[in-house]
C-alpha cells in the first residue's frame, strides 16, 4: 500500500477571505443568510389594495336622505300656511341642494372613487328631493282634514302628490322647479362625492 503524499508542511487550511494556497483550488465565498421577509395573511372578502366601501357607501347615503327627507316634510307640514309661492320653491331647491350635499359627501367619505357609489348617490338625492315634497302632501291633507282623507284620497287617485309636485298650482301648467330640484341634488351629490372620492383615495 502507498502511502499519500506527504502534506504541505506549514501550509495553513484555507479560510474565507484568505487567498488560496499554492496547488488548492480557490476557496468558496461564504454567502451571509438572508432574513426572509416576513409573511402576511390575505385579506379575506376583500380584493389587495381595495379602497372604500361602495355598499356602505350607497347604504350610508340612502339613509341620510331619508332623514333629511323627513326633515324637509316637517318643515313643509309646520309652515305651509304661511308660505308664498316663491317661499315654497326656495324651500325646496335648498332641500334638494342639502340632500344632495349630505349624500355626496358620505358617499364621497366611503365609497372613495367608485363610480356605481357616485351614480347611486345621485339617484338617491334625486329620489330624495321628490319623495321629501311628495310625503309632505298626505301629512297636509290629514292635517287640514282628518287622518281617513288620506285614505280616501289613496282609492280616489293615489297620485295626487305626484301630481302636486307636477303640476303649477297657479296656471296648472309644468312647475319646472321641480324637475330642477332633481337635478340640483343629483348634480350636488355626483359632485361632491366625486371630489372627496378622488381626495380620500389620494390620502
Amino acid at each position: 500500500m502507498q502511502a499519500g503524499p506527504p502534506p504541505v508542511p506549514g501550509q495553513p487550511p484555507a479560510y474565507p477571505g484568505m487567498p488560496p494556497a499554492v496547488g488548492q483550488p480557490p476557496a468558496q465565498p461564504m454567502h451571509p443568510m438572508y432574513a426572509a421577509p416576513p409573511f402576511q395573511a390575505p385579506t379575506f372578502g376583500q380584493p389587495p389594495n381595495a379602497s372604500g366601501h361602495p355598499v356602505g357607501a350607497v347604504f350610508l347615503g340612502l339613509f341620510a336622505s331619508v332623514i333629511v327627507s323627513l326633515l324637509y316634510s316637517g318643515l313643509t307640514l309646520a309652515t305651509y300656511k304661511e308660505q308664498s309661492l316663491t317661499t315654497a320653491h326656495t324651500l325646496y331647491l335648498a332641500h334638494a341642494l342639502v340632500n344632495g350635499a349630505t349624500v355626496g359627501c358620505l358617499v364621497g367619505l366611503v365609497g372613495h372613487r367608485s363610480i356605481g357609489a357616485h351614480v347611486s348617490g345621485a339617484v338617491i338625492a334625486a329620489l330624495g328631493a321628490f319623495f321629501g315634497f311628495t310625503n309632505a302632501v298626505p301629512l297636509i291633507i290629514a292635517e287640514s282634514q282628518s287622518p281617513s282623507a288620506i285614505g280616501d284620497m289613496m282609492e280616489a287617485d293615489p297620485f295626487i302628490p305626484a301630481k302636486a309636485w307636477w303640476n303649477n298650482e297657479i296656471d296648472g301648467g309644468v312647475d319646472w322647479f321641480s324637475p330642477l330640484g332633481l337635478l340640483l341634488a343629483a348634480a350636488a351629490a355626483w359632485g361632491l362625492a366625486y371630489l372627496i372620492g378622488r381626495t380620500r383615495r389620494q390620502v
